[in-house]
């Protein structure tokens, strides 16, 4: 049974080679022989697994937790939960000091600077410059404490704005992200380089999952500064109660894949015990699971159960258009898995947020 050391709380912002070569690095990346050296290093732990989790009690954090509570408890497994009370992680020194006390095995780095379009385009430099910082404590860190395995969250952001669709992952460093948000995109970018680059010089198996539009209880629903639909959640139960319609920012053209919080918890679980590749892979619904913004305000309007009127200030900026994600790579390896309905999830999620309506962050 999994051992939770601690509660969390949230965490602060904080040569060359010829083509022959680069040829077996890259499908050596992808599917490691167990007969290699690094196969050895990358992975091939049989003994206890001490899972140190960053950013743990955020988001995707508590999923984890509760999936482990409730779900899929193995023996074996320790897990630990950081929170801000345990380290600054855009300090190097705290960051090193936080793995050499606890020694994880294995690695599920969450935490980040994050925040929705708005909060992004008034602060693209402290998104990259702080991001970076964070990444490159964290993998070093766990290098150092030889941690076998690291799963670095990433997000579909970082694909590039002109493009074909739908994007999958082979595509991530073929042109620039989408301006709005391009500090957070390029620090998220980064990571699979760093991946790449402690398997090739040191047989580490880093590895990312880039999931879409996260969503469920424990996320922040700030409206100014929160995701879209969090903030939509909480601008309509503020509407409800004071008997105002519900403004939806933009024109709610823009399209979305929307993935439940305890899903992608169950997923990167799957990735942290079963996932050998270095290379990232997409955590989504299928394409055709993919809403606009308007239609997701007015299932948002059905389960709070919204009497009111629903408007768009189309003075706001609607952002990215569309970041349309194959989930193809992901279903070959779990053909049969079982994602939450969209209206459920939903459903689930304001529920939590009317009952825990004091205490949720906002």
């Amino acid at each position: 049974m999994p051992t939770l050391l601690y509660e969390a709380v949230p965490h602060p912002v904080c040569s060359s080679s010829g083509p022959a070569q680069q040829q077996q690095q890259q499908q050596s990346r992808k599917s490691p022989s167990p007969d290699c050296y690094f196969f050895t290093m990358a992975g091939c732990h049989t003994g206890p697994r001490r899972v140190l989790v960053t950013g743990g009690s955020g988001l995707v954090g508590r999923a984890i937790q509760h999936v482990i509570q409730e779900e899929e408890r193995k023996d074996g497994e320790e897990w630990i939960f950081l929170s801000s009370k345990d380290a600054n992680l855009m300090n190097k020194e705290e960051t090193q000091a936080v793995f050499q006390k606890h020694k994880p095995t294995h690695v599920i780095h969450l935490a980040a600077l994050v925040g929705g379009l708005f909060k992004n385009m008034r602060g693209n430099l402290d998104f990259w410059r702080h991001n970076l910082c964070i990444n490159d404590n964290v993998l070093q860190a766990a290098h150092e404490v030889d941690a076998v395995k690291v799963v670095s969250c990433l997000s579909t952001c970082i694909f590039p704005d002109k493009t074909t669709y739908p994007i999958d992952e082979t595509m991530i460093h073929n042109g620039p992200p989408h301006d709005s948000n391009f500090g957070y995109s390029y620090a998220k970018r980064m990571i699979d380089v760093h991946n790449r680059g402690y398997f090739e010089q040191t047989g580490r198996s880093y590895t990312s999952v880039i999931p879409t539009n996260v969503f469920g209880p424990h996320d922040n629903f700030n409206i100014e500064d929160g995701h879209v639909l969090p903030g939509l959640i909480h601008k309509a139960y503020i509407a409800q109660k004071e008997g105002k319609p519900l403004v939806v920012w933009g024109s709610g053209s823009p399209r979305r894949q929307f993935i439940y919080s305890l899903d992608l918890a169950r997923l990167i679980l799957w990735v942290l015990r079963n996932y050998n590749e270095v290379e990232p892979i997409i955590l989504s619904v299928g394409e055709e699971e993919e809403v606009s913004i308007k239609e997701a305000a007015e299932k948002v309007v059905r389960a709070l159960d919204f009497k009111g009127e629903l408007v768009h200030d189309t003075s706001k900026s609607d952002g990215q258009f569309k970041k349309t994600a194959s989930n193809a790579k992901l279903m070959r390896y779990l053909p049969n898995f079982a994602f939450t309905p969209f209206d459920k999830a939903l459903k689930d999620t304001c529920d939590w947020f009317v009952a825990n309506y004091d205490n949720a962050r906002k």
